[in-house]
């Protein structure tokens, strides 16, 4: 049976926009306005109105999201139904995670499963993680390894990986600009540092925090996504940059790179498995989340 009509309008019906739904389903945005017009043929009714500029729901189209939501979870439940029967899962699965985390926890993570559940397939999305939380919230993504936020939604459950401290890097061979005693900042010292900041996220509010707490405005230089992208501008010489220790452990520029004993220190935050609740309800998933310990 194919779904994939029913998962494409979700996805549309998420995002209103078809370049960004047709990313998240892989196809292309021509391919993705084609299954949308045939699904519409086939109902009778128009789902979504669009013009240049706008995509929305038509009253059609928001009965019709809650049919499609509720037939994908029933459809689900019955293939884990079926393979409960057989004893073997199939299917696939979406992960989403930085580049770091990708080679930081995959393998440990993967490496077992892969040989207890050789038909279920890895689908992984790479990227920014300030973004994975949402991702995971709008099912663009089943699972997401990421940072726990300060408050984890209701909806959302997590299990965590490891605990990395977040620290202040500076370029090794050292600028005129750094601050001469790090261990005690003064807004003086401060004011002509150029900062390589995160656009959003954890490691964005941490350090917007720890700013405001010592009286101090942050000289911006750059906002980048990705905190790898920091460590690359930070090894250039471009400024200064707050990143997770993990990250620069596992860089190929940490030979470039030296982390600056500023004090207060940040806070260290956990890194974990980010999952709809609901989704748990899947036996692919809930078989990976098993793999970790509580």
């Amino acid at each position: 049976m194919d779904y994939r009509p029913l998962t494409q309008f979700l996805a549309l019906a998420d995002h209103l926009h078809f370049g960004r739904a047709s990313d998240a389903c892989h196809v292309s945005p021509s391919t993705l306005s084609r299954s949308i017009r045939q699904l519409e043929e086939t109902l009778g009714v128009t789902l979504f109105e669009r013009d240049n500029r706008h995509v929305t729901l038509t009253r059609e189209g928001q009965l019709f999201h809650s049919y499609a939501r509720e037939t994908l979870e029933q459809w689900q439940a019955m293939q884990a139904t079926l393979m409960a029967e057989t004893r073997e899962l199939a299917g696939e699965i979406s992960i989403y995670c930085s580049v770091t985390a990708s080679y930081s926890f995959l393998y440990r993570l993967l490496s077992e499963f892969r040989q207890r559940h050789a038909r279920i397939e890895i689908k992984l999305h790479t990227g920014d993680p300030a973004d994975a939380i949402a991702r995971v919230q709008a099912e663009n993504e089943d699972i997401a390894i990421t940072a726990r936020p300060r408050s984890l939604p209701d909806a959302l459950a997590f299990k965590p990986l490891t605990t990395s401290p977040l620290v202040f890097i500076a370029p090794r061979d050292g600028a005129d600009w750094l601050p001469a005693t790090p261990e005690t900042p003064t807004p003086s010292q401060w004011k002509g540092v150029p900062m390589i900041l995160s656009e959003s996220g954890l490691s964005r509010d941490h350090a917007d925090t720890w700013f405001r707490a010592m009286g101090i405005s942050p000289r911006i230089y750059a906002q980048v996504a990705g905190n790898e992208a920091i460590v690359s501008m930070v090894g250039l010489g471009f400024g200064v940059g707050i990143v997770p220790r993990i990250v620069l452990d596992n860089s190929p520029l940490l030979d470039r790179i030296t982390i600056l004993p500023v004090k207060p220190e940040l806070p260290h935050y956990d890194v974990g498995l980010c999952v709809l609740k609901r989704r748990l309800k899947s036996a692919l998933i809930e078989a990976l989340w098993a793999q970790l310990p509580n």
